[in-house]
C-alpha cells in the first residue's frame, strides 16, 4: 500500500503563514494530479487546491483563493502548499493525495484520489 507523507503542520496566529511539504514515494506518481484537501473539526472533508504533475495547471477553492499556493518538486517528487494570511476557519487536518488521472475534471473531488497520505493537523488560534 503506497501511502504519502505530509509534513508542517502546527499552531500559528491568525495572520500567519505555514508550508505543507507532501512527499511522494516513488517516480510511479509523475503524472496525473496531485490534491490538498482538509478536514475541519464538525465538517466534511474538503477540497483546498490541486496541481498536474506534468504542465502545472492548479486549482483553489474559492476560500483559499489568493492566500494559498500550490507547487510540485518534480526533481524530488514532493508538492507543497504555501499558505498564507491564516484565519481561523482555516483549522483542519490536511491531506495530501494523488490521482493517476490527468483529466482536470473531477480533481476537486476527494473521492477521485486513490492515495493518501495519513493528515497533518494545522490550528490557528486569534
Amino acid at each position: 500500500q503506497v501511502q504519502l507523507a505530509e509534513s508542517g503542520g502546527g499552531l500559528v496566529q491568525a495572520g500567519d503563514s505555514l508550508r505543507l511539504s507532501c512527499a511522494v514515494p516513488t517516480r510511479a506518481f509523475g503524472r496525473g494530479n496531485m490534491g490538498w484537501f482538509r478536514l475541519p473539526p464538525g465538517k466534511e472533508r474538503e477540497f483546498v487546491a490541486a496541481i498536474n504533475w506534468g504542465n502545472g495547471n492548479t486549482d483553489y477553492a474559492h476560500s483559499v483563493q489568493g492566500r494559498f499556493f500550490i507547487s510540485r518538486d518534480t526533481a524530488n517528487n514532493k508538492v507543497a502548499l504555501n499558505m498564507s494570511n491564516l484565519k481561523l476557519e482555516d483549522t483542519a487536518v490536511y491531506y495530501c493525495a494523488a490521482r493517476l488521472v490527468d483529466a482536470v475534471v473531477g480533481r476537486k473531488d476527494w473521492r477521485q484520489y486513490t492515495y493518501w497520505g495519513q493528515g497533518t493537523q494545522v490550528t490557528v488560534s486569534s
